[in-house]
């Protein structure tokens, strides 16, 4: 009788127990379901510039994560997670009430305190400069917060799911997603944050070289850095001077010492012109080698150098509106010829196509592509546009890697380093299995403004040594006229000067692939050709040169093999006229057994 009535009470107390559980378990469920519910809502105040709604809206957010995590801190619930089996259940339900109760308390709302100081429109350049003090303030909170979440994600991507019920597997995968995305926005946020003020002048001066890269003769990195000038930043006070351009700078003898891997690929003129340091599509080996250059004519030390093209002082066009060109000399020089009034919609034809036709001194291009840059930084300095479109226009051209950054200071270059900003063909930037496909002209003109260019990566089966192999598919075609020998100027087409035929176009395609690859064949229209196998950083080079004569097309690949990496393929490419979007293609997969 005292058996069954014991085992009556172990029954009961057993079920009141399944039943607390079952109801913390409701309650972490609908707390948790109901802080993510306001993340939506936090991030639009944000974006809407409503600080008040946005700080509401993170102490309804924390209230909710409290919640969770107070209702995980029962003694019950801790004695349940020590249980074989459905113990780890209960663990992890746990660490993603902490986790996300750790975001909501150290992540978001030190970074709502600080919001309204981090107005983007009071941070914008003016005529006056800009107040870079709030940026410098807010950095520990948002250095702080970054680690905080980064702590949270490390912590719930160390959980084993593999025996977990799918009711708790699937929260805790849908957690680390969300987590791994913010992890990698507050990072760039503390970074940012921890350079800016310094780098924008707060405590001296910055000087940088302003490259302005002309697609029209293509190089690695874009285009030739034509027109230069120097870029001061001073208290956020962006202004130019200086200006100046390769072809004024000439022929460097002895050449500036660049390191024998990259010379061996690209020859020493990369150290003999200033027009051929972007033969390397790795920046700060072009940066480095440019503001040598610059020092020894110049015998000025900058503190780095910036690299933007016309397409995207086109984007910062559509932020800030339209500039006139002021200097007489440029309106007299131009009077009738070009438009006095550049926009996103026209600086672009303006800078790569039209200037060539009605300017036919070297010397007088630059002078006019200088007195365009001159405008445009000093709409963009003076505050004119809304913030919002301007940060936009000037993260597409960081994005499309039309806008590269160096630093000689080190521990900021270290930074730098982790972003696509650096122009870095190796380092953190660099993704496991990253291939690339550059362009160097080799016709000595202006005919790349006529380029048309497509870039996909075919993957193939893998090889029985369990290996895989990759394609890098580049078709070019030279849009020219057919006339475009004696109807384009000779500056364009260089005449044949160079042992090109007036009108066609050489490019030394330059392809590489992931660390550790190998670069195995080249075709050209479907024909083995022979092709320069060389390395940079451990990756695989390959090299070869395609000539298209006006209206003639013609596709090369270079095959990729031992490629060891199990991430997600992509692949970088030279910025032209084109719009990236429209050079890099999907990524395709050939049937085991096809050949093309």
């Amino acid at each position: 009788m005292k058996v069954g009535i014991s085992l009556a009470v172990l029954l009961v107390v057993a079920g009141a127990a399944v039943l607390w559980l079952g109801a913390k378990a409701s309650t972490i469920k609908s707390e948790l379901e109901a802080s993510t519910q306001l993340v939506p809502r936090l991030k639009e105040s944000l974006l809407e510039n409503r600080p008040a709604d946005a700080t509401s809206t993170a102490n309804d957010l924390r209230r909710h994560t409290a919640a969770a995590r107070d209702a995980t801190s029962d003694p019950l619930w801790s004695l349940a997670s020590a249980t074989p089996w459905l113990g780890a259940n209960f663990s992890a339900t746990s660490e993603i009430a902490r986790s996300a109760d750790d975001v909501a308390t150290l992540g978001v709302t030190p970074l709502v305190n600080v919001y309204d100081s981090l107005n983007w429109d009071k941070l914008m350049p003016s005529g006056s400069g800009t107040d870079l003090e709030p940026i410098r303030k807010a950095a520990p909170s948002v250095i702080s917060a970054a680690h905080a979440v980064r702590a949270s994600a490390e912590r719930l991507n160390g959980i084993d799911a593999s025996s977990l019920l799918p009711q708790i597997a699937g929260p805790l995968t849908q957690a680390r997603q969300q987590l791994s995305s913010i992890v990698d926005e507050l990072d760039t946020a503390s970074d940012a944050a921890g350079l800016a003020p310094g780098m924008l002048g707060s405590d001296k001066p910055r000087h940088y070289l302003l490259l302005i890269q002309n697609n029209a003769e293509v190089r690695a990195t874009g285009g030739i850095p034509g027109a230069l000038a120097v870029l001061t930043a001073d208290k956020g006070k962006v202004s130019l001077s200086g200006e100046s351009s390769a072809t004024e700078l000439g022929a460097f003898k002895p050449a500036v010492p660049v390191d024998a891997e990259q010379q061996r690929i690209y020859t020493d003129r990369m150290g003999t012109f200033m027009q051929d340091v972007n033969f390397t599509p790795d920046f700060p080996t072009a940066a480095t080698t440019a503001l040598q250059m610059w020092e020894q004519k110049k015998g000025e030390r900058l503190d780095g150098a910036i690299s933007i093209d016309p397409v995207a002082l086109g984007y910062i066009l559509d932020a800030t509106g339209p500039v006139t060109l002021q200097d007489p000399q440029i309106q007299a020089m131009t009077a009738g010829k070009l438009p006095t009034q550049l926009s996103g919609k026209n600086v672009v034809k303006t800078l790569l196509s039209d200037v060539y036709a009605q300017i036919q001194e070297p010397k007088m291009q630059d002078v006019y592509f200088a007195a365009v840059a001159r405008e445009i930084f000093g709409a963009f300095s003076s505050g004119k546009g809304e913030a919002k479109s301007l940060l936009a226009g000037i993260g597409k051209g960081v994005e499309e890697r039309r806008v590269l950054l160096w630093s000689a200071d080190s521990g900021e270059q270290t930074v730098l380093g982790k972003y696509a900003l650096s122009g870095s063909i190796s380092g953190p930037s660099v993704p496991a299995a990253q291939f690339g496909a550059y362009f160097n002209d080799g016709t000595g003109a202006k005919m790349d403004y006529y380029v048309k260019r497509t870039v996909q990566l075919i993957q193939q089966c893998t090889a029985a040594d369990g290996y895989g192999t990759f394609k890098v598919r580049i078709t070019s075609t030279n849009t020219a006229p057919t006339d475009a020998a004696t109807s384009l100027p000779n500056y364009v087409t260089a005449g044949g000067a160079y042992g090109i035929p007036a009108g066609s176009v050489q490019t030394n395609v330059i392809t590489y692939g992931p660390a550790q690859a190998n670069v195995e064949t080249a075709t050209q229209d479907g024909k083995n050709v022979p092709f320069g196998a060389q390395r940079h950083d451990d990756r695989p080079v390959g090299t070869l040169s395609v000539r298209l004569a006006p209206g003639q097309s013609s596709t090369v690949e270079f095959t990729f093999g031992k490629i060891v990496q199990h991430s997600q393929p992509e692949v970088v490419v030279t910025p032209t006229v084109q719009s990236v979007d429209n050079v890099i293609l999907p990524t395709q997969s050939e049937t085991c057994g096809a050949a093309r």
